[in-house]
C-alpha cells in the first residue's frame, strides 16, 4: 500500500498548495465568493461538473448499481438533467444578475423583503449537504489507513476547511478542476473498464445476475419520480450550483459550459451504475451496497491504480464539499448576519464604499469583506466537522437538506423568473409554508418518505399562487430594475469595480 499511500499524500499537499496560491488571488469579496465573475469554458464546465458529483454520486451511485444494477443510474443521471435545465434555460439570466446569494435574486426580483427567512432556509440546506460529504471521509479514510471515524472526518474536513478558508472561490476553482481531472481518469478510464472485465464482461455480467438488473426502469416508476423532483429542481436553485454560475466569465460560458458538465454528468451517471453491477458480480453477498465502491477498488485494482482510484473518491467527496462550505459561509454571511446587523444589501447592489473621514479607504473595505467571509468559512467549517461527527446516517441527512430546499425555495425563485404576477408576499408565504409542510410531514410519515416533498411542493405552489393574486402587484420600478438585470444592462455594483470616488 505504501505507492498508494504516496498517491493519495501528494493529492492531499497538492490541494493545501492550491490553497495558498488562491489566497494570493482573493483580494476582493468578488475574487474570493466568484473567482472575479471571469471563468472561462473549459474551467467552468470542469468545475460545476466537480461540485455536482460529490461522494453521493460516486460511492452512492455505484451502491445503486449494486443494488438496482444499471437503473440505479437514475439517481445521478437526474442531477445531470437537472444542471442541463439549468444552464439552458436559467444560467445565462442568473449570471447577468451580478449578485452572491440566491436570495440576493430574491430580493431583487420582489423588491427586497424575501431574503431572510429564504437565507435561513438556503444556509440549513447547505450546512447538511457539507455535512454529509464531510461524513463520507470516514468511508474513504477507513479504506485507505484503518482509521477511527471521528479521526477521518476531521482529518479530510480539516484540509477542505484549510483551502477554501485560505483562497475562497479561487482555491476551490483549482482544486475542483484538479479533483475533475483525477475523477475522470480514476472512474472513468480506470475503475470502470477494470471492474467489467474483472466481472467477465457484460455477457457474464448478464448471465450471473437477474433481468431486472439490466431493465432501464428496474428501480421503479415511482423513485425515478422522485429523483426528479428532488435533484432536477434542486439543481435549480441550490446556492451552492448557482454561486459556481456567478463565477461564469459570460452568458455564453454559463449556458455551453454548463451543458458539457451536465452531459459528463450522465455519462458519469452510467458509469457509476455498471461499475455497481459489476461489483453485484463479484461480491454478490456484501453488507451494504455502499461498501461497493471501497470493496472492488481494494480488492481487484492493482497498486498505484487503486490509490488514484481512492484519490478520485476523495476529489469527488472534497469539491462538493468546499463548494457547499463556501455556500453555507456566503450566506450566512451576507443573508443572515449582515441583516441582522442592520448591513442590508440593497436591491440594486451592495452600498458604494467611499474614503470615509476616519480614511478607511475601499481597498482596505475590501480586505476587511475578504478577512470577514474568510472568518466565516472557517466558522461554519468548524460547525461542519462537529455536526458530521455526531451524524451517522448520510441519506437521511441529504433528504432532509433537499427536501427543505425543493419544498421552501423552489416555487418562489422559479416563480419570480417566470411569473411576473408573483409578490413578496406570495414567496414569502411559498418558503414558510412549503418549508413548514416538508418538516411535518417527514416528522409523520418519516424523513425517507415521498410524501414530504410531494405535498410540501404543492402546498408551497398553492399558496404562492393564492397570495400573489391576493395582495398587490409587485412595484413597477422593482420590476423594471429586475428585468434591467436579467438582461445585463445594470453594471457590477460599484463597490466591485471601481471606487465609488472615480
Amino acid at each position: 500500500m505504501a505507492v498508494d499511500y504516496t498517491v493519495i499524500v501528494v493529492y492531499l499537499v497538492g490541494m493545501l498548495a492550491m490553497g495558498w496560491w488562491g489566497m494570493r488571488r482573493a483580494k476582493s469579496k468578488s475574487e474570493f465568493l466568484v473567482a472575479g465573475r471571469r471563468l472561462g469554458p473549459t474551467m467552468y464546465s470542469g468545475t460545476m461538473a466537480a461540485i455536482v458529483l460529490g461522494g453521493a454520486s460516486t460511492i452512492g451511485g455505484v451502491g445503486l448499481g449494486y443494488q438496482y444494477g444499471l437503473s440505479g443510474a437514475w439517481m445521478v443521471f437526474t442531477i445531470g438533467l437537472g444542471l442541463l435545465a439549468l444552464s439552458v434555460f436559467f444560467s445565462a439570466r442568473i449570471a447577468r444578475l451580478k449578485v452572491y446569494t440566491v436570495s440576493e435574486m430574491l430580493d431583487l426580483r420582489y423588491g427586497g423583503r424575501a431574503g431572510v427567512i429564504s437565507g435561513v432556509v438556503m444556509w440549513a440546506y447547505t450546512l447538511m449537504l457539507a455535512v454529509t460529504s464531510t461524513i463520507a471521509y470516514a468511508t474513504i479514510f477507513d479504506v485507505l489507513f484503518d482509521m477511527n471515524r471521528t479521526v477521518a472526518i476531521i482529518l479530510g474536513g480539516s484540509i477542505v476547511v484549510a483551502y477554501s478558508t485560505l483562497g475562497g472561490m479561487w482555491s476551490i476553482t483549482l482544486t475542483d478542476m484538479v479533483q475533475f481531472v483525477v475523477k475522470t481518469i480514476g472512474v472513468l478510464l480506470l475503475l470502470l473498464p477494470i471492474a467489467v472485465v474483472k466481472a467477465g464482461g457484460f455477457s457474464e455480467m448478464k448471465a450471473q445476475l437477474p433481468t431486472e438488473y439490466f431493465d432501464p426502469l428496474g428501480i421503479g416508476g415511482e423513485t425515478i419520480f422522485t429523483y426528479v423532483l428532488i435533484y432536477t429542481f434542486g439543481m435549480l436553485i441550490g446556492q451552492d450550483i448557482w454561486q459556481r454560475v456567478f463565477t461564469a466569465g459570460s452568458d455564453r460560458t454559463a449556458k455551453w459550459g454548463g451543458t458539457v458538465a451536465g452531459t459528463y454528468c450522465l455519462v458519469y451517471a452510467l458509469a457509476g451504475a455498471v461499475i455497481g453491477t459489476a461489483a453485484k458480480v463479484l461480491y454478490p453477498k456484501l453488507g451494504s451496497p455502499d461498501d461497493a465502491f471501497a470493496t472492488i477498488v481494494k480488492d481487484e485494482l492493482p497498486m498505484g491504480v487503486r490509490g488514484l482510484v481512492l484519490a478520485a473518491a476523495l476529489a469527488a467527496v472534497m469539491s462538493t464539499s468546499s463548494g457547499a462550505l463556501i455556500a453555507c459561509a456566503t450566506v450566512a454571511n451576507n443573508d443572515i448576519w449582515s441583516r441582522l446587523r442592520g448591513a442590508v444589501t440593497t436591491a440594486s447592489g451592495t452600498t458604494a464604499s467611499v474614503t470615509t473621514a476616519s480614511g478607511i479607504t475601499d481597498s482596505e473595505e475590501e480586505r476587511d469583506e475578504v478577512r470577514g467571509n474568510r472568518a466565516f468559512i472557517l466558522i461554519m467549517g468548524i460547525a461542519v466537522i462537529c455536526t458530521a461527527i455526531a451524524l451517522n446516517n448520510v441519506i437521511e441527512a441529504l433528504t432532509v437538506a433537499y427536501n427543505l430546499l425543493v419544498g421552501g425555495l423552489l416555487v418562489p425563485i422559479l416563480g419570480g423568473l417566470l411569473w411576473k404576477r408573483g409578490t413578496a408576499q406570495g414567496a414569502l408565504a411559498a418558503v414558510v409554508v412549503g418549508g413548514l409542510a416538508v418538516i411535518g410531514l417527514m416528522a409523520s410519515y418519516g424523513i425517507l418518505a415521498n410524501e414530504p416533498i410531494y405535498y410540501g411542493l404543492l402546498s408551497s405552489l398553492a399558496v404562492y399562487v393564492i397570495v400573489s393574486l391576493a395582495t398587490p402587484a409587485t412595484d413597477a420600478a422593482v420590476l423594471a430594475a429586475w428585468r434591467e438585470r436579467l438582461a445585463g444592462r445594470t453594471s457590477e455594483p460599484v463597490s466591485e469595480s471601481v471606487p465609488a470616488h472615480q
